[in-house]
């Protein structure tokens, strides 16, 4: 079959997990031997880093109403002139100005709508009349779509990928916190803010700890002010010795390979690969369901899945792993296979399910 040609457009300036699942996707649908560019605006950090890896890029400034006809006209120029078989819009501001150019310039004969979040649709013409195809990163997102009038046969699953990073030989984690080999460390990787639910990990581990006087709780990540709000209530517990604030770190892969377990009590999610990436490192993962965390791991085999607020099933599903290290061993090992093995989650498997969903919608649309 002949290579694709896909443009990509995204609105953001900030490079955040939507744009890092976009920077992934190009990549890998290259290796697959298609032709990727991508349209963003000019301050945008994905212009550096697409730039970078060798990738076209156009600049075109979304932001405010004077650049929203500027916008069309821009991208319909491009659109005209790249011959493309596919235009992929990610954000509302992008989508409403990229896929009108489309429409006018009469090409690509494909508009495809990404929807990254679990979070409630205001409009809905972004994802029923601008674009022929919606995609989303779960299917619990995609259900979601389809109640608010998408149908059912337009909309398909595409998870984000992980890289797996290469094994790490030994965590830095436990010297730079003076932690034993023996004490036990239940880790958080996530954004400060309230819907990640830190608070309700800590409540939820107060109890263990109360009892075990070699287990630790640490978190990685940062964000005001729900950060200085968690340093206060570790403070005020008395537990600044026992729960470890990280902040930003860009070593995730050495700090997960020092952990025993990963949990996240999440109050929203639209995917959750943190708990892919977890499982990349052999952890066994505690997660709340909600939004499509359940399709991130396997409930009992490579972790547990309690329900939202539910403190006391959180507290046990985390009690199960930190008293068995057998538990821990064996669940970690189902995740790690899962994920490195079977390759579920893999950049080749989402530029593999891309290329078949974009010539099927091609081909109906053909007809």
């Amino acid at each position: 079959m002949q290579p694709l040609r896909i443009i990509h457009s995204e609105a953001a300036t900030a490079f955040g997990g939507q744009e890092h699942r976009i920077f992934k996707e190009m990549v890998a649908m290259r290796e697959r031997g298609h032709h990727m560019e991508a349209v963003v605006q000019s301050r945008a950090q994905l212009v550096e880093r697409l730039g970078d890896a060798g990738f076209t890029v156009h600049k075109v400034d979304m932001a405010g109403v004077g650049n929203y006809f500027k916008g069309i006209a821009a991208i319909k120029r491009i659109l005209r002139a790249g011959n493309y078989d596919v235009l992929n819009t990610h954000s509302r501001r992008d989508t409403v100005i990229a896929a009108p150019a489309a429409r006018l310039a009469g090409t690509p004969p494909l508009i495809v709508r990404t929807r990254h979040l679990a979070s409630k649709v205001g409009s809905m013409w972004s994802y029923t009349w601008l674009p022929h195809r919606v995609t989303t990163v779960s299917d619990h997102v995609r259900e979601y779509l389809i109640t608010r009038g998408v149908p059912r046969e337009r909309i398909a699953t595409l998870y984000s990928p992980i890289v797996p990073p290469p094994p790490i030989e030994k965590s830095t984690l436990r010297e730079e916190l003076k932690l034993s080999d023996s004490d036990i460390v239940v880790g958080c990787v996530a954004v400060m803010r309230p819907a990640k639910g830190h608070r309700a990990l800590i409540d939820a581990m107060l109890p263990l700890m109360r009892t075990r006087p070699n287990l630790h709780l640490v978190f990685v990540g940062s964000g005001s002010p729900t950060f200085e709000r968690v340093q206060a209530y570790i403070a005020e517990l008395g537990l600044q010795s026992h729960i470890h604030l990280m902040g930003t770190r860009r070593d995730v892969p050495n700090l997960l390979a020092g952990f025993d377990l990963f949990a996240l009590a999440t109050e929203q999610e639209a995917s959750g690969t943190v708990y892919v990436e977890a499982q990349a490192s052999g952890l066994p993962v505690v997660g709340t369901d909600v939004g499509g965390v359940s399709e991130m791991f396997k409930d009992g085999v490579s972790g547990f899945l309690v329900q939202l607020h539910d403190q006391p099933a959180l507290t046990s599903a985390l009690q199960r792993l930190i008293d068995d290290p057998e538990l821990r061993r064996t669940m970690g090992e189902a995740g790690r296979h899962m994920i490195r093995d079977e390759g579920i989650f893999s950049p080749q498997r989402l530029a593999e399910r891309t290329e078949a969903v974009y010539r099927k919608w091609l081909a109906e649309r053909a007809a």
